[in-house]
């Protein structure tokens, strides 16, 4: 869309493992420099569902230092197979699977551990492998593989108890990453629905007391998207100011029961490394203050564009620890390239996100629409890259990437069709009274308070209401 200094839209998002085990040699590829282990211990947890499962595998390295290592193990089920990994390079040939270091995590010295991990898919059964092998000498320094549920079940093991509440937070708890996956305290996949804020230098009377009861009774809201403008009369006009409104709406979020999640939104200019000093002290602010919280979820860069895929990693790779000194568990989510379209609105896919990954542990990536300017080619390299990325649609409107123009009802309900079946989460732009198309009021409705009001909704209002208003089902067991 377009870049405009008053309360309108500005988005250029552009249409356009194992039975005993001896690994044969074929099995264990060799590593470059890779020395001997003289000992290894494995622990390989699993979290289990119908047809699929995600796979936890510790390796403690207590034999002499090694550099670039590969573990291997066998599965014991013909039909168990590796869909995709993270934190090493991950190969099957048979039964036989072996996953080699990356270049980050390849030195493990003595006493030291590294974790990585893959989703799989099975058929027929589902038993975890008992022997594991660390550059070709088996680990006997102990395997631990908790229990997994039987075949037939879809429920993962947790120790969480059960929920005590029925909002969003109080079922879900504290979130991570697992696999392609949102995952709630139970270790099981979920989706949040919700909407974003617009400006707040320009819409601070739309996020009141009275419109977030809205939001979170009527709307049923799993999660509010606070986009706080770096640019554009933000951020960078009065740090503070603009903190000090990101934490009061992550509060009421909280007291509501829903994820507040907190959008560092840069547009222009398109090169986070901008931004960076901003968001370091912006983030190392904020993630200070809400560390304690379960609801918080950072999304670092809104809208990265004009530049390689290599320097928003190499922006995030920088920003992550710095959120992470203070929270080290919350989920944060990366931009991509294209203005977050995964690259394909310069032409690019997800295929360099998957080769080049962001280095750090519970990371989501970025995906934007607008459902009038970005159809099927859009929809078909989310389906691709889903199953090997995790995937978090932070912001999407029903119109043109202009944020204005009529709502185009088709498009929309296959993207929502689409990120349901997949269980991405989404924002949809905006719960505000924005002149414009995308804004889910009408204008008028913040100043006069009549939040609740059915007539006070646009026809795209009306149409998202529907779609979050349905019942979430989160699993608990």
């Amino acid at each position: 869309m377009f870049s405009i200094p008053h309360p309108s839209r500005r988005h250029l998002l552009l249409g356009g493992a194992v039975g005993a085990l001896a690994l044969a040699a074929t099995a264990v590829l060799p590593s470059t420099n890779a020395m001997a282990a003289t000992g290894c211990a494995v622990t390989y947890t699993t979290n289990s569902w119908q047809g699929g499962f995600t796979a936890t595998v510790a390796v403690k390295n207590l034999g002499d230092p090694v550099t670039n290592w590969t573990l291997g193990f066998t599965f014991p089920d013909g039909g168990q197979r590796v869909v995709q990994g993270w934190s090493a390079t991950w190969q099957q040939s048979g039964s036989a699977v072996t996953a080699r270091s990356m270049d980050y995590n390849g030195a493990l010295g003595t006493g030291a551990s590294t974790t990585v991990g893959f989703n799989g898919s099975w058929t027929g059964s589902n038993p975890n492998p008992t022997s594991f092998t660390l550059n070709g000498t088996t680990c006997t320094g102990g395997v631990s593989t908790p229990t997994t549920p039987p075949p037939t079940t879809t429920a993962p093991p947790t120790t969480a108890p059960p929920p005590t509440g029925t909002t969003p937070v109080a079922i879900n708890g504290q979130l991570r990453v697992c696999g392609v996956n949102l995952c709630n305290q139970y270790g099981r996949p979920i989706q949040l629905r919700g909407m974003s804020t617009h400006g707040l230098q320009w819409f601070a009377n739309c996020y009141t007391d009275a419109s977030l009861d809205v939001l979170a009774d009527d709307w049923q809201s799993d999660l509010l998207r606070i986009s706080m403008y770096v640019q554009e009369q933000g951020y960078e006009t009065n740090p503070a100011g603009f903190t000090n409104q990101v934490n009061t709406l992550v509060d009421k979020a909280e007291a509501r029961g829903m994820y507040a999640l907190i959008d560092f939104h840069t547009l222009t200019p398109g090169d986070p490394m901008y931004n960076l000093d901003r968001a370091k002290t912006f983030f190392a602010a904020v993630s200070a203050r809400n560390a304690a919280k379960k609801n918080v979820i950072y999304e670092i860069t809104n809208e990265p564009n004009g530049v390689s895929w290599s320097t928003i990693r190499n922006y995030a790779e920088q920003v992550i620890p710095v959120i992470r000194a203070n929270d080290p568990d919350a989920v944060v989510i990366v931009g991509t390239r294209g203005w977050s379209s995964l690259g394909v609105s310069e032409g690019g896919n997800s295929d360099e996100i998957v080769n080049n990954p962001v280095r750090a542990e519970n990371v989501m990536y970025t995906f934007h629409f607008y459902a009038a300017s970005h159809g099927d080619n859009y929809r078909n390299e989310v389906q691709r890259a889903a199953a090997r990325l995790p995937l978090f649609v932070t912001e999407f409107g029903t119109v043109t990437y202009t944020g204005d123009g009529a709502v185009d009802t088709a498009s929309s309900t296959a993207w929502l069709d689409l990120l349901d079946r997949l269980k991405i989460s989404y924002a949809n732009w905006t719960f505000s009274d924005a002149a414009e198309g995308s804004a889910a009021l009408r204008p008028g409705t913040c100043a006069a308070g009549t939040f609740g009001n059915p007539a006070s909704l646009t026809e795209s209002g009306t149409l998202l209401r529907n779609r979050i208003r349905t019942p979430d089902n989160f699993p608990t067991s």
